[in-house]
C-alpha cells in the first residue's frame, strides 16, 4: 500500500482558466478504464517541457520536444495510458504524429500545436484507431475542472491518483498553481520517470517559464528514484495561460518570480514525493541527506549510490538494521580521496557509524526501532566541504517483484 498516501479529496484540485481537460475510456490497453487525457488551451497560453534522458527515447518525446522548439503557440497536450510509443522506430513517430493531427482536426489548431505523451508497455505499436475514437469524447467531455479525473486517467501500476494546488497572491491577484502526476515504477532521473504537468494561471515570460520549470524539477523530480531504471518517456511540462488579473513577470528575481517559483517548486516537490510514496510495492518511504560535500556532484554521487543499493532497499523492507550496506554504498559511490574516518551516519535521531565503523553508542535494537517506522531518515555527514543534497527513495519488497513479473499480463 502507498506510504501515507491518500488520493486528492473531490473539489482539492484548483481549476486553471484557460485551460479545460477531457477524459476518455479508448481502451488502449485494457477495457473500461479512463486511459486517454486531452488538454486544450486558450490563446495565449505559454508551455514549458523537461524530458528524459534516455538516448533510446520514445517516440512522442521526440515529437513533443521537437512541437516545443519551434516556438508556435501550443494549443492541446494528449496523454495516453496502457502503451509507450517507445521502440517503436519510424512507425511510432508516424503514429505520434498522426494523433497530434487527429487532435488538431478537432480542435481547429495546426499538428505542431499538439504535444503527445504516452505511457505504458514499450516496444508495442500504439493503437492510433483507438486513440482517435477516443479523442471525440475527449473534445465533448472538456471542462476546467476535471483535474483529479485526469490524475486517474494518466495512472499505470499507480495505486493512488497524484495531485496538488497551492494558490498564492501576487500584484493583489489570486494566482493558482496545480500539478497532477503518475509514476510508481521506473523512477530514476535524469529527469525521474514519470509524467507530470503542471498549470498556473499567472502571467510570466517564455524564458521565465521555463527557468522556474527547471528549477523545480533540479529540487524535486530529480531527486526522486524508486528502482534506478530511467525510463524512455518521462517528462514534466509547465503551462501558465496568463489569465490571472495582474502584470506579467518578466524581472528574474523580483518578489513575484520568487514566489511563483515557491510555489512551483512545492507542488512539483510534493508530486514528486508522492510517486515514491506511492512506489511499486513500497512499504517505507525513505529520505537521503547528504552533507558535508565538496562538490554537488559528489554528495549526489553519495546519496544515490545508498538510494539504489538493492540490499540497503531490501534490508529496509524487512526492518533488518544491517546497516554496514548503507557503509558499502558510500565507499562504492565513486568519491575521490573519500576519507572514510571523518564519516558519520545516522538512522534517525541515532548514531551509527564514525571513525571508519560501528558508533560505540549504537545499539541494534535503536536501529530496528526506527527502520520499523513508515518514514526513516538516513543522514550522512562526510566533513570535506560545504555542498548537501536530499534524495527521496523507498524500500523493496516482494511486491516490487510480483508487479513487474506481471506488467505484461
Amino acid at each position: 500500500m502507498p506510504v501515507n498516501l491518500t488520493a486528492p479529496a473531490p473539489g482539492a484540485l484548483l481549476p486553471i482558466e484557460g485551460l479545460r481537460l477531457g477524459i476518455a475510456q479508448a481502451g488502449v490497453k485494457k477495457p473500461n478504464r479512463d486511459d486517454l487525457l486531452l488538454m486544450a488551451l486558450d490563446d495565449g497560453a505559454r508551455v514549458a517541457g523537461v524530458f528524459t534522458q534516455n538516448r533510446f527515447c520514445a517516440a512522442p518525446v521526440t515529437v513533443a520536444r521537437a512541437h516545443l522548439a519551434g516556438g508556435h503557440p501550443i494549443r492541446a497536450l494528449v496523454v495516453n495510458t496502457g502503451n509507450a510509443n517507445a521502440g517503436t522506430g519510424e512507425a511510432g513517430l508516424a503514429a505520434a504524429r498522426a494523433t497530434c493531427a487527429d487532435v488538431a482536426a478537432l480542435l481547429g489548431c495546426e499538428p505542431y500545436q499538439v504535444l503527445p505523451f504516452s505511457t505504458g508497455v514499450i516496444m508495442e505499436m500504439l493503437p492510433v484507431e483507438r486513440i482517435r475514437a477516443g479523442l471525440p469524447a475527449c473534445v465533448a467531455g472538456l471542462a476546467n475542472d476535471r483535474w483529479l479525473g485526469a490524475a486517474n486517467a494518466i495512472m499505470t501500476t499507480d495505486l493512488v491518483p497524484k495531485g496538488l494546488s497551492k494558490q498564492i497572491i501576487l500584484a493583489g491577484a489570486t494566482v493558482t498553481v496545480t500539478g497532477i502526476a503518475k509514476g510508481s515504477g521506473m523512477i530514476h532521473p535524469n529527469m525521474a520517470t514519470m509524467l507530470g504537468f503542471l498549470a498556473t494561471d499567472a502571467r510570466v515570460s517564455q524564458d521565465l517559464l521555463e527557468r522556474m520549470l527547471r528549477h523545480a524539477v533540479k529540487l524535486s523530480f530529480n531527486r526522486v528514484t524508486v528502482d534506478g531504471d530511467t525510463s524512455t518517456n518521462d517528462a514534466c511540462v509547465m503551462i501558465a495561460t496568463g489569465r490571472a488579473d495582474m502584470p506579467e513577470i518578466t524581472e528574474l528575481g523580483g518578489h513575484e518570480y520568487i514566489a511563483l517559483q515557491s510555489a512551483i517548486t512545492e507542488v512539483a516537490i510534493a508530486l514528486a514525493q508522492s510517486i515514491v510514496r506511492d512506489g511499486e510495492g513500497a512499504t517505507k518511504f525513505i529520505t537521503i541527506r547528504v552533507c558535508g560535500g565538496k562538490s554537488a556532484d559528489e554528495v549526489s554521487r553519495v546519496a544515490y549510490a545508498i538510494a539504489h543499493s538493492p540490499l540497503v532497499k531490501t534490508a529496509f523492507f524487512a526492518s533488518d538494521p544491517n546497516l554496514g550496506r548503507i557503509l558499502a554504498a558510500i565507499g562504492y559511490a565513486g568519491v575521490p580521496e573519500l576519507e572514510v574516518d571523518k564519516i558519520r551516519v545516522y538512522l534517525g535521531d541515532v548514531l551509527v557509524a564514525q571513525h571508519g565503523g560501528r558508533a560505540p553508542s549504537y545499539r541494534e535494537e535503536d536501529g530496528q526501532r526506527i527502520m520499523r517506522e513508515e518514514e526513516v531518515t538516513v543522514r550522512v555527514e562526510l566533513e570535506r566541504g560545504t555542498h548537501s543534497t536530499t534524495v527521496w527513495t523507498c524500500d523493496f519488497s516482494y511486491d516490487y517483484v510480483k508487479i513487474n513479473a506481471e506488467y505484461r499480463t
